[in-house]
């Protein structure tokens, strides 16, 4: 009697692991932080401790497969990451601050400006959404737009730093993708001007 309860109790656990390992793979890779959490705080100036990224989003070289030349930047919108592209099926993936809804996009652009810790100027847009935000602020440590910029030819968007990195996965943007000072001072280096920048479509962009 002894030994079929023990069966039936190790055969309940093994149920339960079971179960338990189901849920577990139905759980997303990654989660994104809470949607719309601040609006642009311009004079916030981050500390070094709030630049380190969690894991997910920090920069690594990852397995890749694409058609695209290497030196291209894919900005993946839905998964909240930026490639450039290694060749080899590498890639160096950055994580990314997105725009929120209704200022996603799609296409093929590319580079045609580079600028170090550059000055923001927000277009009124912007202004009667934020009443607050200043009509043009210097680069420097609290600016929005953070360490470095890189302009998207065609279009008011760019790849940017950030003063509040912990916007890094989420969709709060105007259409801008955002990375921690750190990272886009990294991408600066790599990337010269007239590089090839594909940004893929979202699902919830038409």
């Amino acid at each position: 009697m002894r030994f079929k309860v023990r069966i039936l109790t190790i055969a309940i656990s093994a149920l339960f692991a079971a179960l338990a390992n189901v849920c577990l793979a139905a759980q997303p890779i990654f989660s994104f932080p809470d949607e719309n959490l601040v609006d642009d705080q311009p004079g916030l100036v981050p500390t070094h401790e709030e630049e380190q990224l969690p894991a997910q989003y920090r920069r690594q070289m990852v397995f890749f497969r694409t058609s695209e030349q290497p030196g291209t930047i894919i900005v993946n919108t839905s998964e909240r990451f930026l490639y450039l592209v290694q060749g080899d099926n590498r890639a160096i993936r950055y994580g990314i601050g997105v725009g929120r809804d209704g200022f996603q996009w799609h296409g093929l652009k590319y580079i045609n400006r580079k600028s170090e810790w550059p000055d923001w100027t927000p277009p009124p847009e912007m202004i009667a959404r934020q009443p607050y935000l200043p009509r043009f602020m210097a680069g420097g440590p609290g600016n929005p737009l953070g360490a470095r910029a890189l302009y998207i030819a065609g279009t008011v968007y760019r790849i940017h730093g950030t003063n509040q990195p912990r916007t890094i996965g989420s969709a709060v943007s105007s259409g801008c993708f955002r990375l921690a000072n750190p990272e886009i001072v990294d991408l600066y280096e790599r990337v010269p001007v007239g590089t090839r920048v594909v940004v893929l479509q979202a699902p919830n962009v038409q």
